[in-house]
This record gives C-alpha cells, sequence and structure tokens, in this order.
C-alpha cells in the first residue's frame, strides 16, 4: 500500500462515510433494524422509494438510530483523520446517508468542521455532492477520500484522490482520473470471510442426521446412505443461510461481544448486501433439494428448525431458560430430520437420551458466554434474559442434565429392544463411563472458561474427545 503523505494544510480534507470511513453501509444496516424492531414498516418502502432515494433514507433515518460507537471503522482511515485533524487541518464528512445519522457519526468522533448529507430532498451522492463540496470549500482545493464509483467525479475534481477498498474493476477506472491516486485499507481476499460467514465449521452439529441410520443398523443399505448424504448437504446449506441471517439481525449486539466482534459482517468484512443476497439464495437451495430428493417429511423437519431458528432470532433468545431449551431443539430436531430423511422411526429411548444430552450442551454454550462476560466484568447479558450471576445455576442444571442422559442410556441398555438388536449387549454398559468422562470433561473446560463456542464444535480440536468417541464406537461392533 502506498503511504498517505500530509495534504498541505489549506487544503479541506473531504470523506465519504458508508465503506470509506466505515466498513459498512448504515441504510443496509437500518433496514435490518428496522425489520427486526418495526418489521411493518418493511410495507412502506416502495411508496418511500417513489419519491426518492433521499426521501427513503430520511424516512428510515426517522424510524431507526444507529449507536456511531458500535460501527465498524476503518482504522486507517480514522487514525489519517486524527492525525490531519491535530495538524489544525479543516476536515468534511460528505456523505450520501441521512443528515441525521451522518451528524451522529460526526459528533460521535469529533473530527469534522461539517457534515454534508442527504436532507430527505436531495440524495448527496456523485455530481450532487460534487456541487455541494464545491459551494461548501468555495474555490479552494481538496482533497477527497472515497470507495465507490460515484465518487469517480469527486476523484476527477480533487486535487488529489484517495481510494478505499477499492475492488479491481473500480480501482481501474479510478486510476484514469486527473488527480494523484492512493489507495488505502486495499480489499483483502473475501473468500475466506465468506466461507467463515457459511460457518462451515458448524456443519459438524448437522452429523446428527446420521445418528438414526446408524442405530438402525442399516448403513450398508445404498439408497438410504445416499438419502442420509443428501440430507446433511440440504441441512448445512440451510444453517448457513440461517447463521447468515442471525448475524445480519445481531450486528450490533455482535459488536459489543468480545469474539462474535470478528464475525464477517459484524467486523464489515463482508457486505451487508451480499448476505442479504446469499441467505435466501441458500435457504432456497436447500429447500428445493429436500422437495426434490428427499421424503416429505424431511421437508418438514427442515421448515420446522427454519421457522424455530426464525423465532429465536426475533424474539425466543431474550427469553431466560425457553432460549435453552430451543437450543437443545435445534440439535433433537436433526436426528428426528435424520430419521424422516431414511424412512426409519424415532426410537423414544433416541429422542430421551437425546433431550437431556443436547439440553447439557446447550447449558454449556450459555454458561461459557456468561462466563466470558464475568471475565470482562459485565453484570448483564445484552439480548439475553440473564444475569452473570445465573452461570452457577446454570452449571448445576446442566451437569445434572448430562447425567440424566447417561441414566436414559443405562434403562436403555437394560431394555427388551438392545437384545432384539445386539448379540452382545453387556459391552454397551462401557458407553456409559465413557460417556460420563466425556460430559464430565466438556464441563471442566466450560467451567474453566476454556471453551467459547458450540461443545460439538469444540469436540472437533479436542484429541480425548476422538478417542473416546473411537473406544465408544468399538464398543458398539463388539456387542452387534
Amino acid at each position: 500500500m502506498e503511504a498517505i503523505a500530509p495534504p498541505p494544510a489549506n487544503k479541506v480534507l473531504c470523506v465519504d462515510m458508508d465503506g470509506t470511513l466505515l466498513a459498512t453501509d448504515v441504510l443496509w444496516e437500518s433496514l435490518l433494524v428496522l425489520l427486526k424492531r418495526r418489521p411493518l414498516s418493511l410495507l412502506c418502502l416502495p411508496a418511500w422509494l417513489l419519491r426518492g432515494k433521499a426521501y427513503l433514507k430520511h424516512q428510515i433515518a426517522q424510524r431507526v438510530m444507529l449507536d456511531p460507537a458500535s460501527l465498524p471503522y476503518r482504522d486507517d482511515v480514522l487514525d489519517l483523520l486524527r492525525k490531519e485533524k491535530e495538524a489544525g487541518r479543516e476536515i468534511v464528512l460528505a456523505t450520501a446517508s441521512d443528515r441525521k445519522l451522518a451528524e451522529a457519526v460526526g459528533g460521535y468522533l469529533g473530527l469534522f468542521s461539517a457534515v454534508l448529507a442527504s436532507d430527505g430532498k436531495v440524495n448527496l451522492a456523485g455530481l450532487q455532492k460534487l456541487k455541494a463540496l464545491e459551494v461548501y470549500v468555495g474555490g479552494k482545493e481538496f482533497t477527497y477520500l472515497g470507495n465507490g464509483k460515484a465518487d469517480i467525479p469527486l476523484w476527477m475534481a480533487a486535487s488529489e484522490a484517495t481510494v478505499v477498498d477499492p475492488s479491481a474493476r473500480l480501482l481501474k477506472q479510478a486510476q484514469k482520473v486527473g488527480a494523484g491516486l492512493r489507495i488505502m485499507s486495499p480489499r483483502a481476499n473475501r473468500l475466506r470471510s465468506l466461507l467463515q460467514a457459511l460457518r462451515i465449521s458448524q456443519w459438524v452439529k448437522n452429523m446428527l442426521l446420521f445418528v438414526p441410520l446408524l442405530l438402525a443398523h442399516k448403513v450398508t443399505g445404498g439408497a438410504q446412505a445416499v438419502s442420509a448424504l443428501l440430507a446433511f448437504c440440504s441441512f448445512s446449506i440451510c444453517a448457513s443461510g440461517v447463521y447468515i441471517v442471525n448475524d445480519l439481525l445481531d450486528l450490533e449486539s455482535d459488536r459489543r461481544h468480545p469474539t462474535r466482534r470478528f464475525r464477517a459482517f459484524a467486523a464489515g468484512a463482508l457486505p451487508i448486501s451480499t448476505g442479504v443476497l446469499l441467505a435466501p439464495l441458500l435457504l432456497g437451495s436447500s429447500v428445493l433439494t429436500a422437495v426434490l430428493f428427499l421424503p416429505h417429511l424431511f421437508t418438514t423437519a427442515l421448515g420446522l428448525y427454519v421457522v424455530m431458528t426464525t423465532a429465536y432470532t426475533f424474539y425466543l433468545k431474550r427469553i431466560a431458560v425457553l432460549d435453552i431449551l430451543v437450543l437443545a431443539g435445534f440439535y433433537t430436531i436433526r436426528v428426528v430430520a435424520g430419521a424422516m430423511a431414511v424412512e426409519v422411526p424415532v426410537s423414544p429411548w433416541l429422542l430421551a437420551f437425546s433431550m437431556f444430552l443436547f439440553l447439557s450442551l446447550a447449558l454449556a454454550k450459555r454458561y461459557s458466554e456468561l462466563v466470558l462476560m464475568h471475565a470482562n466484568g459485565e453484570t448483564l447479558a445484552r439480548g439475553r434474559g440473564y444475569l452473570v450471576d445465573d452461570k452457577e445455576l446454570l452449571q448445576s442444571i446442566g451437569v445434572t442434565s448430562g447425567y440424566l442422559s447417561v441414566l436414559v442410556l443405562a434403562l436403555y441398555i437394560n431394555s427388551k429392544e438392545v437384545t432384539a438388536l445386539y448379540q452382545h449387549p453387556q459391552a454397551l454398559w462401557l458407553v456409559c463411563p465413557c460417556l460420563l468422562y466425556w460430559i464430565t470433561r466438556v464441563w471442566f473446560f466450560v467451567y474453566r472458561g476454556a471453551i467459547q463456542e458450540d461443545p460439538l464444535v469444540f469436540t472437533l480440536k479436542d484429541p480425548a474427545s476422538y478417542v473416546v468417541g473411537g473406544f465408544v464406537g468399538l464398543l458398539i461392533l463388539t456387542a452387534l
């Protein structure tokens, strides 16, 4: 990246906001907040848009106020502005965003001599922004920092131009301007950010769809194995779509979280528009796969999962206890969906075992969040119905629930159903201490604050979990 030399002090430094000063677009952010808090207002969008972009932005800004402190600022741009401010440079924030939001950002930073923004009548972009800037500077030279195609007229008029986070196509167009062009925040490879947003590591939870097939001893059935694999793909694609929706609707709370603030959309590594386009594409592909290739009962289970996750995102996650039960239900519905995909009956024993085990894991996940908040000196879980002091209660319930799942397994081993499936069911008794060890180990790590993610995802990184899983597999093979 070419170093940014300090411009002459008599030149006004003008900087765009969306995509330049901020690694996001406040219009998209405002639309998402409007969707979450006042969804019926979205019905007015077509009528507002008919009266122009400036009017649309103004109406949204009247209903939504973003917290400037939570927005993702570009550090290198912000550092440059602060240095120029200390040097006595006049700095202007010039943006097409609505004046209300622009002034909130300007007031929070305290770096700008003036804020030029859309006012509900004029959309201050492109030539309109250039006209407003020329009036403001009154014939003086100015330098301009921008990031989009609409900024090309301003770069051409500026004595010095800086392009921020440019795509290859924009950079090629911008290099044709007459002013010396500088680059800030060169665009990183977005493929890595995209893969992070899809949360492919979380697909391990969808391995639960294979459990009914394995326990029914029908792994050798070619058609059923293919159905299970298709179900895994469909559910994984659906889950990625749901994760993106959840991330888009939780931007503000994620940015206040010690670890979730690094997620692709919260950090501004991916444009919100990418998520808005990608989420329905993923969800649609998932449903289409289910409808075309899998039993309709699996499609029903998939639809139930989408409904549950939507309700959780909008409302249920804020209700203490109920949110944990729903989280446990997300695991269990995967097991049920797997049974429906391969058309085998769902064992009541499996459902009971799943209910207690996954409740324990859901409590472990919530407990780990409270431990992290306690370490950061917080007392209230933002966006959740818990106090940090609730963690001891969650721990006791979680450990108890995990041990109850082992009790269900022990009762199952002693039932008549086992003798019909296994020739040497006595070997299964050794599974109980293995599971007791694993559950206790997970809770030890959660208690120490060593697990800050989904416990099932933690198992992928835990060598001891692989040893336990391998030994349990050998015991099941011995029992057959």
